[in-house]
């Protein structure tokens, strides 16, 4: 499976010690360089920019594709992401905002959040979802209450089939 991300999602799976658990769900991550460079910016906490600095071998860094004018509404990351996503058919979009969700879905786009690697992670085992989300918390990541509860409904929903 190829997924290609956004920084989101690989800034604060990294600040929760959370990041390697996809390697183990997707392969290969694919990073547009418009993101990592945004993963670099000096604002950025620093084990979020020496992660993104030297990245896993399952974590590439790719040229960004062709702009598309019709994304220019989103972030330049968002819009390199879901470009990229879609010029090599990627299996999944990782990706948190919700404006560049809709659009990726709009385009036919499988896509996933930072909770939602969370969630798959308890499913499979890999960590612990209450603890990762108090984890989420402590940092700048906006964790609606709605989110939770719904990811924690669909937690109870599968482990009862």
């Amino acid at each position: 499976m190829i997924v290609v991300a956004d920084a989101s999602p690989l800034h604060y799976l990294t600040l929760i010690d959370a990041v390697n658990v996809l390697q183990p769900f997707y392969g290969r991550v694919l990073v547009p360089q418009t993101v990592a460079l945004e993963l670099q910016n000096p604002n950025t906490p620093g084990r979020v920019r020496a992660w993104i600095t030297q990245p896993p071998p399952w974590c590439q860094i790719e040229a960004d594709p062709k702009a598309d004018p019709t994304l220019a509404f989103l972030d330049p990351g968002e819009s390199a992401a879901i470009a990229l996503a879609l010029s090599i058919l990627a299996d999944r979009l990782l990706i948190d905002d919700l404006a560049a969700r809709r659009e990726a879905q709009r385009r036919q786009l499988q896509v996933t959040g930072t909770v939602g690697v969370l969630a798959a992670a308890h499913r499979a085992q890999l960590l612990d979802l209450e603890k990762s989300l108090a984890r989420l918390r402590t940092t700048s990541f906006r964790l609606h209450p709605d989110i939770v509860e719904q990811v924690r409904a669909g937690l109870i929903e599968k482990d009862s089939s």
